[in-house]
């Protein structure tokens, strides 16, 4: 039976075919929605999130599994392999995913994980896969009641698989509004608005698959032809660093924690809604005021032909590696997924570097030889 990580890589070649169709429409209509560098950074951070993921299995599967084992409440398997059981598995998977991205940008914890799907200031297919590396240390929690109810792990695994290839095609600006589809489901007007940083669209429509939740909930927000939608997050990344864009946030939720003077405000600080700080905090290191005017301003480095044609050429043989690793992952011991993972991660921190010019593209090529030999010496 495949692993989730292997039907990841069987549907690459999908994602890669609807973004190259993407991007021709987009030049069709002269309405292109990419930038290659920004473009290269959410499919390298998609990678990284696929890589790390093989080493948090036990968040996510395992400890379901040893839930659903020992503490539902209702085990009825025949019940759930069903075509109702599946239905009925899928929505409450749908529902569990509305509460933990909803609180994923309403607990500053929480945000911390999640925020790197949001960074790009392009909206297109690759910001489907531009994915946190850290969400599986805490996202289990919000799925403990299918565990009880019985849900069986493989239903578990599968639905969740289906409501997470599903919101690829939702990363689109080519398709425009489609009616009464609008209404029930998530779509690409409706997903355009959950990623806008305009002050009508924070925060609103984070269902997976059905955008009935949040109209139940009161998140929902239409799409406005006469507010047009602006992407990114309420202080800008502005780095194509892979490792930076994971732990930008965590980084200032410490610094505000540590600064802090009272130790319930310590606390606070990574429950409380992104962006907030204790009043002494907020004193002593206060944050600018968001600016949409000055958001459209676009992170862009400049890039020489040279610099582009390595960034393609490396990024291809990065997807290969990572292809490589995921097939086997499962399979092989622990000391060779560790080094592959390593000379993977090398691989894309050098990237990023070069593609801002942190570093020039020769030396990170070095670089990446380099943490490859070392690896083929320890593996022997």
């Amino acid at each position: 039976m495949l692993s989730p990580s292997q039907i990841i890589v069987l549907a690459l070649p999908v994602f890669l075919a609807l973004m190259a169709l993407e991007w021709a429409i987009g030049r069709r209509r002269g309405r292109n929605t990419y930038a290659l560098a920004d473009a290269i950074t959410s499919l390298n951070l998609g990678v990284l999130s696929q890589t790390s993921a093989v080493f948090t299995k036990l968040l996510t599967l395992g400890i379901y599994t040893a839930v659903a084992h020992h503490a539902a409440l209702w085990r009825h398997d025949a019940f759930w392999f069903s075509l109702p059981g599946w239905l009925l598995a899928l929505l409450l998977y749908d529902f569990c995913y509305y509460w933990l991205h909803r609180m994923g940008h309403e607990v500053a914890v929480l945000w911390a994980a999640h925020v790197v799907h949001h960074q790009s200031q392009d909206y297109n297919l690759s910001t489907a896969l531009r994915q946190t590396s850290s969400g599986a240390l805490l996202a289990w929690i919000f799925y403990l009641p299918m565990a009880l109810l019985g849900v069986p792990p493989l239903v578990f695994a599968v639905v969740g698989l289906i409501d997470l290839l599903y919101q690829f095609w939702v990363h689109t600006e080519q398709v425009r509004r489609l009616g009464w589809f609008d209404r029930w489901f998530c779509s690409p007007s409706n997903h355009r608005v959950h990623h806008a940083v305009n002050d009508a669209y924070v925060d609103k429509n984070y269902g997976g698959i059905l955008i009935v939740w949040d109209r139940l909930f009161g998140t929902f927000k239409e799409e406005d032809p006469h507010d047009p939608c602006v992407y990114g997050t309420r202080g800008l990344l502005n780095s194509w660093d892979p490792l930076w864009a994971n732990a930008a946030v965590y980084r200032q939720l410490v610094h505000d924690s540590w600064q802090a003077r009272r130790w319930s405000d310590k606390a606070r600080v990574w429950l409380m809604p992104p962006g907030w700080q204790p009043a002494d905090v907020a004193q002593r290191f206060p944050k600018p005021a968001f600016d949409l005017a000055a958001h459209r301003q676009r992170f862009a480095p400049p890039m020489g032909r040279a610099l582009r044609l390595f960034a393609v050429l490396d990024f291809a043989a990065l997807v290969g590696g990572a292809v490589a690793f995921l097939w086997q992952a499962d399979q092989a011991p622990l000391s060779r997924n560790l080094w592959g993972f390593g000379v993977l991660l090398a691989g894309q921190w050098t990237l990023g570097a070069a593609m801002q010019s942190r570093m020039h593209w020769g030396l990170a090529l070095a670089l990446q030889a380099a943490a490859a030999g070392l690896a083929a010496l320890a593996l022997g």
